[in-house]
């Protein structure tokens, strides 16, 4: 068993403000998403604000930008989760709520036990933009292995990715 476990952002800037009524349907099954994420296995830790999700943290100037973070067992769990449950469906649906970004989403290995900080996602995001793929930041298209692992683990691709 690793001593990494794998940490997740994804961000996105909303079409409109969080309670306007065109993202009411995204805010409206966040609760059932979120509990979908906890049920799942190798579901580790979320980011939670002062409500049941993160819609009221804000680490950017942008009030639109929305932030996600999740910490998970292994790749192949959070995959799972993605790309193989309920919030698939949610996930694509994602550009009736949200802007298309260029980057939203990087992975990255923590240590067991470690819940990584906003900022710290915010900056694994730009270490992808300004690398690409690598140990420190990567995608689902190109997965590293844990910092423990002389194996790395199967990309999980999938036409969402």
């Amino acid at each position: 068993m690793s001593a990494f476990h794998l940490a997740q952002i994804n961000i996105g800037r909303l079409r409109a403000p969080v309670d306007d009524p065109m993202i009411a349907d995204f805010k409206n099954n966040l609760s059932r998403i979120n509990a979908l994420a906890e049920a799942s296995p190798g579901f580790v830790w979320r980011l939670v604000g002062e409500g049941d999700d993160a819609t009221d943290i804000q680490p950017f100037e942008d009030p639109l930008m929305a932030i996600n973070m999740s910490v998970w067992e292994s790749p192949a769990e959070l995959g799972a989760y993605v790309y193989r449950s309920g919030h698939v469906e949610f996930m694509r649906r994602r550009a009736e709520w949200f802007e298309k970004m260029e980057i939203f989403l990087a992975l990255w290995w923590v240590p067991a036990g470690h819940r990584p900080t906003p900022q710290e996602g915010i900056a694994r995001l730009e270490t992808l933009r300004r690398m690409g793929p690598g140990p420190d930041a990567f995608t689902f298209r190109e997965i590293f292995p844990a910092p423990d692992s002389a194996e790395p683990p199967l990309p999980i691709l999938d036409e969402c990715a």
